[in-house]
């Protein structure tokens, strides 16, 4: 059975980099999907690409942030399997099929990660993801090592949980896979789903201290402790965020 995707895109000023994102979902030799583009209002040429795309779905309109924009295009989705996938990401070719056929032989799971390969932003290889570990536990005391863009679930999970938290302007997608492994275990798969591209207009590279802020406040209010490895190392980038910040 060949179940429904439905991927969501947020963007906002990103007409060098969305025409890979268009084109990953599109080659994806699997036919029953519909790809949302969620704009927030680009200033770019964003529009004029999204134009000449017949087969997209899309709105431009101002938005509170990425987790708003995602949020509507879920609203608009009408698939089996949700995603949603940056405008400065994209996917591996030919994996549909195989999430899809993930899904129904672990009908007792509604979640689904793999790993990932970060990219500089003209699409040169830096390094395979082979860390990322789904675990409830451990997400909230030790790491937050979690791969969105290689991340898909079911269109029940998401209406099991609800929305992301808008008012988390960074760390949305943490919040959500914690709500959603409390439902369910995920299915890990070793293959490679996407591409994650690394540099420094990224929004976490442009917030780097919000970003440890909303990971305190995520982690405390699922139980973390103060103590905890992930809240120590957090509250050090508060108080010293040059310490930690990556470079390009």
């Amino acid at each position: 059975m060949l179940q429904k995707f439905s991927i969501v895109t947020p963007t906002l000023n990103q007409a060098h980099f969305i025409k890979d994102t268009i084109e990953s979902v599109l080659n994806q030799n699997y036919k029953n999907f519909e790809h949302i583009i969620v704009d927030g209002g680009s200033t770019d040429n964003t529009l004029e690409i999204l134009k000449d795309v017949p087969h997209l779905k899309w709105i431009s309109e101002k938005d509170s942030g990425p987790a708003n924009a995602i949020n509507k295009g879920f609203q608009m989705a009408t698939g089996d399997i949700f995603a949603w996938i940056n405008s400065d990401d994209y996917y591996v070719p030919n994996i549909f099929e195989f999430i899809n056929s993930e899904f129904l032989k672990n009908l007792d799971k509604k979640l689904l990660f793999g790993h990932l390969i970060f990219i500089d932003k003209n699409k040169k290889k830096l390094f395979d993801d082979w860390k990322a570990i789904y675990d409830r536990d451990f997400l909230i005391r030790r790491k937050p090592d979690i791969r969105q863009p290689s991340t898909f679930f079911l269109k029940s999970l998401y209406q099991e949980v609800g929305e992301l938290d808008e008012e988390l302007k960074i760390v949305f997608d943490y919040d959500l896979f914690l709500r959603m492994l409390s439902f369910t275990d995920a299915i890990y798969t070793e293959k490679k789903l996407s591409y994650f591209r690394v540099y420094n207009e990224t929004l976490t590279n442009r917030n780097f201290r919000k970003q440890a802020l909303e990971i305190f406040k995520v982690s405390r209010r699922n139980g973390g402790k103060i103590f905890d490895k992930i809240n120590l190392s957090n509250l050090i980038k508060l108080i010293y965020p040059g310490y930690f910040k990556l470079k390009e």
